[in-house]
């Protein structure tokens, strides 16, 4: 098997909680491109539709699975359905992520609950069925998107670093607990990345040449460049690479 046969997805199932737009979206788009038949989810049917539509128009596979992964219950149902009629799940990619910038004393607990619910909880879900499923298999990848602030930290934003911090320890312990058993849990931890969320911030002067002073490549992320460090992750490339957090923010959170 030659090195590029080993970023080979051909075959396996994939799915993507987020995978409609952004990030998650180049994520999808890259592991269909590799092969592997992707499961995006979202709350945006027309959004899902149209990620489907990109995806199998490049000669991907690919479905949607609309559902909130605030709703646990959903999530837990949309597993089982995948291992179902596909007989398989290989690749769970923990990608959705909320976020509310706002101080800490602006919160009440049910806004924290929610929060958290989206961002950790949900993930914790699904990575356990998931994980049970390739501990059957003998084989899979858990990937969480977590993100440099879990890391770092400034005024107005502790939930979501919080939440962030808790995918990093979640997705360590499963490296730990199903690692015997072929399945491989890892972290992307992005930086600053112009997707469709950020497009106001990515395009105000001001944080335009905040980048420019603060990211040593000078600049924001492009979505596509997720992808790389995800494929990698996903395939039989990365097949000893267990618990481990890979950055892809720049240099951002080295730079001094």
């Amino acid at each position: 098997m030659s090195i590029f046969d080993r970023f080979s997805l051909e075959g396996r199932v994939a799915l993507i909680t987020g995978g409609g737009r952004g990030l998650g979206f180049e994520i999808a788009r890259a592991f269909a491109e590799a092969g592997a038949h992707v499961v995006v989810t979202g709350r945006t049917a027309a959004t899902l539709d149209r990620a489907v539509a990109a995806i199998t128009g490049n000669g991907g596979s690919a479905q949607a699975a609309v559902f909130d992964v605030a709703d646990i219950g959903a999530g837990r149902a949309m597993i089982a359905e995948i291992s179902k009629t596909r007989g398989r799940l290989d690749i769970l990619v923990n990608n959705v992520g909320a976020r509310d910038r706002r101080p800490l004393a602006a919160f009440n607990d049910d806004d924290i609950l929610d929060l958290i619910r989206t961002d950790l909880l949900s993930a914790i879900s699904l990575s356990r069925d998931a994980a049970e499923i390739m501990k059957a298999q003998g084989h899979g990848r858990l990937i969480a998107v977590t993100s440099i602030v879990g890391e770092m930290a400034r005024p107005g934003d502790a939930i979501y670093p919080a939440a962030k911090q808790g995918l990093t320890g979640l997705m360590r312990s499963i490296a730990v607990e199903y690692g015997a058993h072929g399945v491989t849990s890892n972290a992307i931890a992005p930086g600053m990345f112009a997707t469709e969320t950020n497009a106001a911030m990515a395009a105000n002067p001001d944080l335009v040449a905040f980048a420019r002073q603060r990211v040593p490549l000078q600049r924001w992320g492009r979505p596509q460049e997720i992808a790389g460090a995800a494929l990698f992750l996903a395939s039989d490339a990365a097949s000893f690479v267990n618990g481990h957090v890979l950055t892809v923010d720049g240099g951002m959170s080295i730079q001094m």
